[in-house]
This record gives C-alpha cells, structure tokens and sequence, in this order.
C-alpha cells in the first residue's frame, strides 16, 4: 500500500492543524463570495426599471435641458432625468435637440421637426471654412473666410525664409 504520511504522530498532528486552518481559510472565502453573490442578485432584482426615453440636463441653477435620448443611450450624459413619451415628443416639438445616435425623433415618429424655412436653408448650405494666412503684416496672420463653392480646398502657406 503506497502510504506518503509521515509515521510519526507529532507530524500527522500538525499536519492536521494546517489543513484546518486551510479549510478554514476556504470556508471564510466561500463564505463572503456567497454572501457578495446573494447582495448582487439581490440589486438586480431591486433595481428600478430603465426608462423607456431621457432627457441630458445641462450646468447651473436652472439645468435647461439639453438633448433628448433614449433610455438605453450610451452617449448620455451623467445629469438626466427620465420623462415619458409624451413629455419626450414634447420637447423635440419644441425645439430640443435629438441625439444623434439614438435617434429619439425616429423612434417617437416624429419626422419634421423644424416648420421654420430659415433653419430648413441654413442646413442645407455648407459650412464655411476660416483658414489662417500667415503672410499678415509683422508677423501676426490674418484670418478670412473661404467659400468652399468658389475657391479650391488647397490653402498654400507662405514659405519661411
């Protein structure tokens, strides 16, 4: 018979005492990881549902709101607060923004949000670009607007000497 314990008594004693201060050890972890999986479960259950649409809060006193999103948006911001469909459909009518991942407005139906002809044309022309021109006078550069219908995209700079 393959025996691998010591033949002495002391040693089988001590022996023994270290794998019950082990097996303690083990006991206690198992334990607290018992315990922290029962506290888990129990906040999922507990939690409060998502809400179905937020709306992103801005800084200051009064906290205008920002963006409208929904519930489950990733971009939002840390300071919202929940509001219902109707409340959501609300403020995108009046004017708020939706963001623009989520697309809150498509997902309320709303298609048309802007009745005003002056946010329809300012859309749809192209931004202006404003290009710094280093051949200023002493030095300093001088800014100007460039029309990206009429002018080329390539801005050459003035070559140091």
């Amino acid at each position: 018979m393959f025996d691998d314990l010591p033949p002495d008594l002391d040693r089988l004693h001590t022996l023994r005492v270290w794998h019950v201060m082990w097996l303690q050890r083990i006991d206690a972890k198992i334990a607290a990881l018992t315990k922290r999986q029962a506290e888990e479960e129990c906040g999922r259950r507990n939690r409060p549902p998502q809400p179905e649409w937020i709306v992103e809060l801005g800084i200051g006193d009064r906290r205008p709101p920002l963006q409208v999103h929904a519930g489950d948006c990733y971009i939002a911001g840390k300071r919202r607060r929940p509001v219902d469909r109707d409340e959501a459909r609300r403020l995108l009518a009046a004017g708020l923004t939706s963001c623009g991942h989520c697309r809150p407005d498509s997902a309320l139906g709303i298609t048309e949000l802007s009745s005003h002809p002056a946010a329809l044309t300012a859309a749809a022309q192209p931004p202006v670009r404003v290009v710094h021109d280093r051949r200023g006078s002493r030095g300093q550069g001088a800014s100007r607007p460039i029309d990206p219908w009429t002018e080329s995209h390539v801005v050459r700079s003035a070559s140091r000497s």
